[in-house]
């Protein structure tokens, strides 16, 4: 079938990319689902710094590429047997989960070996690709490929939400609330009176703000929040930390916690975030910065202080566990993830949104489709 799909053509072409546009928003030709695998009609797809970072660079990628990872939509046709049904609406996820392979066996803690394979080649979990453009093939994004008006996509790569959760909620379920609360409960797991604190306040940063604020009645916890943007520690607080610090602040005061969550993607982050985790913390690192990066931690100061440094892939999730109970928290007025949307805008805008999403600027950029 035909269908419109923003496609990654060149890899770090020069900003702004308003100007340079690396992506061409453009026909394609989808293959019908195979067995096991759906096609979706996108309704919503979230932009993310894991966009961002193929676009320019920092994760390579192969291209060309249909962009976005972060998607929902209804399910419109089935490859075969299925336990979903057309209608359904779905949440896209980054990182499928075979259910067989030791990285599966760990309930969480570590990708699936497969899905992480599928993913650095551009294709379905299933194998293979089902895009093409022109003649070409076209790869996939993380198995997703939401910036477009469908998808074809492994059935392990969605997460059914009932008809109540909105598209813009059910994709913003995808990535940011996933990541960024999974690293909290799945990762730093906070008791009692711990201080929880998120270093870098994006759209991840942010959703771990908003779930560290629905354990607050529960387990009685200071939940701190970091950036070097005025406004957005200024909505932080306004999604329910008790505490917003700029990073020289922060330093200054001594102030630490026991729970700490990395979620901007760079090494100044990251130390910041290792230097305020308090003795026997955990600093859990979300955050994707350039592959060769490197950062000056003192050894020393984990073991005499009995600290720990724990890294967090998509929050540690297994997403068919995980969304339902976000869900639920959402359903019930504890996980007001609307909030995390700062603008919705079209598809012929990715390019231009790709340039907010570099300056810092909103939260979650959610594209809307007919």
């Amino acid at each position: 079938m035909r269908i419109r799909g923003a496609v990654l053509d060149r890899i770090g072409a020069p900003a702004p990319y308003a100007e340079s546009r690396p992506i061409s928003v453009t026909d394609l030709e989808l293959a019908e689902p195979g067995p096991g695998e759906l096609l979706v009609r996108i309704e919503a797809a979230g932009l993310c710094h894991s966009d961002l970072s193929v676009v320019d660079g920092n994760r390579v990628r192969p291209v060309p590429m249909l962009l976005g990872h972060e998607a929902a939509g209804r399910i419109e046709a089935i490859g075969g047997d299925s336990d979903l049904r057309i209608g359904q609406r779905v949440v896209m996820t980054f990182l499928p989960r075979c259910g067989d392979c030791a990285g599966c066996a760990t309930g969480g803690r570590t990708p699936c070996v497969p899905g992480s394979v599928a993913n650095n080649a551009g294709e379905l979990l299933g194998g293979g690709r089902r895009l093409r453009r022109d003649g070409e093939t076209v790869h996939h994004h993380l198995g997703v490929s939401g910036f477009a008006t469908h998808a074809v996509v492994d059935r392990r790569s969605v997460v059914p939400v009932e008809d109540d959760v909105p598209p813009e909620v059910a994709a913003v379920l995808g990535c940011a609330v996933l990541t960024g609360g999974g690293a909290l409960l799945n990762s730093a797991k906070p008791v009692a009176r711990d201080r929880i604190m998120v270093v870098g306040l994006g759209g991840v940063g942010m959703a771990a703000v908003l779930v560290a604020a629905s354990l607050r009645a529960e387990l009685g916890c200071e939940v701190i929040a970091v950036d070097t943007v005025p406004e957005k520690l200024k909505l932080a607080r306004e999604l329910g930390a008790t505490a917003a610090y700029t990073p020289v602040e922060l330093a200054e005061q001594g102030i630490v916690a026991e729970a700490v969550v990395e979620a901007a993607g760079n090494v100044r982050a990251f130390e910041t975030a290792v230097a305020a985790t308090a003795p026997g913390g955990i600093t859990v690192t979300v955050g994707l910065p350039n592959p060769e990066a490197r950062a000056s931690i003192s050894p020393l100061g984990l073991v005499a202080q009995g600290r720990t440094i724990a890294g967090s892939y998509l929050g540690s999730a297994v997403p068919s566990r995980d969304i339902p109970t976000y869900v639920r928290m959402w359903r019930a007025g504890r996980l007001p993830i609307e909030q995390l949307i700062s603008s919705r805008i079209e598809l012929a805008d990715v390019n231009a949104a790709m340039d907010d999403l570099a300056a810092g600027h909103g939260l979650r950029q959610v594209i809307i489709f007919d």
